[in-house]
């Protein structure tokens, strides 16, 4: 039976009311910038201290970080650059000002459409559309312990982490998508202030008007300068009553994958593919992408992310990073030693007897230098003509005699994707990113949902499917020869 089509999520699945995006967002110019208070020459600080007899001028707190989400696919930047909140990785510092929210109360409404807390601009609420009259108003207010951010594919200024769809490969520019399957307001993220390992997952986001629609469309338009609010009854999405609680999923869902064991250190696996709720509730997923039936309840899972969780947009999968994992991750500088410690050794082509330099970054113009891997032996060389066959691309290694595809070695350089730090010594078939043995290893065993109800295993670096079984090869270099 074919897969079935996925749905475009275009409607409003959800959205923050006019939060800045991140207090400390990705780039350093981006950073707080203390508005509103009054700056005060520190001479004259003291001094007023000395009269006043009060403690001199405490430091500022510490910027505190609680971790950073990465999309699968590129290789530490977007191919077109990184802007605003459209970049590779949104990293996720403490607000200045907390502006999480949490679930306050609940009621039924026969016109939602005219109920106070959606006409509410600043009442942030979820609205269950049950039938044509009749629906589920869910009312949240302020948290003072908590912090939101929200993920999706608007970018209305609710929206902190701007994703588009990902198409795999090597990209100069982004690959034309008529109609994409993320959700304008995907997703949100809650973390605990004073705990900042605690970081919690849910469906949907809220939109401009603090709102998230489940069961319709919501549209605006003007007319002779009057806003006009229209609502389409719409059963895309999943919702359901027990106990006198709703809750909900979304059009394609967000599902997750939490890793079993610690992602960084190398002795992960990978877990089980789970759908989180509106609520935040875990269930397991349903037949397809876009079913209408829920999948049962999964206790022994929980919406808390955890160094290492995938998330799933439904054409983008985004890797979770704690604070406390990237500690001990590699950094882009300690790569790059990596690099020049394999260029050091003096790699060299047998055939061309040149010497082969892995460059820092993949660079599209050929050289004598740059090296090449066949596949199936994993030998390491640089670019000839010896063992061509005529009739295809295969080529015949000089060291083994082993006949298959060639392709040119690329390093893999965003340090969130390594589970341990060593040399680079394995490579991704059939793209050719290289990376450490137990990062290879571990990508080609986790499986990425790809269409309505398939996975593959891809290249974390570039989202390129793997070739077989293992989808790898074990590089050989013909280095230390003087």
């Amino acid at each position: 039976m074919p897969d079935q089509q996925q749905k475009p999520s275009d409607e409003a699945d959800g959205i923050d009311g006019g939060q800045q995006p991140s207090s400390v967002p990705t780039s350093t110019e981006d950073k707080p910038s203390n508005q509103g208070s009054i700056q005060v020459p520190l001479n004259e600080v003291q001094e007023i201290n000395q009269n006043r007899q009060v403690a001199p001028l405490q430091q500022q707190p510490s910027i505190v970080k609680y971790g950073e989400l990465v999309i699968l696919g590129y290789n530490g930047f977007l191919p077109q650059g990184e802007r605003g909140r459209r970049r590779s990785k949104f990293i996720l510092y403490r607000r200045t000002v907390a502006n999480g929210v949490k679930r306050s109360k609940h009621y039924a409404v026969k016109t939602p459409q005219a109920s106070k807390a959606i006409l509410d601009a600043k009442q942030h609420s979820i609205s269950y559309t049950l039938s044509r009259n009749q629906a589920i108003i869910v009312e949240y207010e302020k948290d003072g312990s908590t912090d939101m951010f929200q993920v999706g594919r608007s970018s209305e200024t609710p929206i902190d982490f701007v994703v588009m769809d990902t198409t795999s490969g090597d990209r100069k520019m982004d690959a034309k998508v008529t109609q994409s399957t993320i959700s304008r307001f995907a997703c949100r993220i809650l973390c605990e202030r004073s705990d900042p390992s605690v970081a919690r997952i849910y469906a949907a986001g809220f939109d401009t008007s603090c709102n998230i629609f489940l069961g319709v469309i919501f549209l605006s338009a003007r007319h002779y300068f009057t806003p006009i609010r229209f609502f389409y009854p719409q059963e895309k999405a999943t919702k359901w009553q027990n106990e006198g609680d709703i809750d909900g999923l979304t059009t394609n869902g967000i599902l997750l994958m939490h890793p079993k064991g610690a992602f960084c250190g190398g002795s992960s696996v990978p877990g089980v593919w789970t759908e989180v709720s509106v609520g935040g509730g875990i269930y397991s997923l349903r037949e397809s992408r876009s079913a209408t039936q829920k999948g049962k309840v999964v206790p022994d899972e929980t919406n808390a992310l955890q160094d290492g969780t995938l998330i799933d947009l439904c054409g983008a999968t985004l890797l979770w990073r704690s604070s406390d994992g990237l500690a001990n991750s590699p950094t882009k500088q300690s790569l790059e030693q990596q690099i020049d410690n394999l260029n050091a050794g003096r790699p060299q082509c047998p055939v061309g007897l040149n010497t082969l330099v892995i460059p820092r970054k993949c660079t599209m113009s050929a050289s004598d230098k740059q090296p090449y891997v066949y596949l199936n032996c994993g030998h390491v060389q640089g670019l000839h003509e010896w063992g061509q066959a005529k009739d295809s691309d295969a080529r015949t290694c000089p060291m083994c005699l082993k006949e298959g595809p060639v392709v040119k070695l690329s390093m893999g350089i965003e340090p969130s994707f390594y589970v341990d730090i060593g040399p680079p010594t394995f490579a991704f078939d059939p793209c050719g990113h290289m990376a450490t043995e137990k990062t290879v290893k571990y990508w080609a065993s986790v499986p990425i949902p790809h269409g309505t109800n398939g996975f593959h295993a891809a290249c974390p670096f570039c989202a390129v499917p793997l070739n077989g079984d293992p989808g790898y090869a074990r590089l050989i270099f013909q280095d230390y020869v003087d």
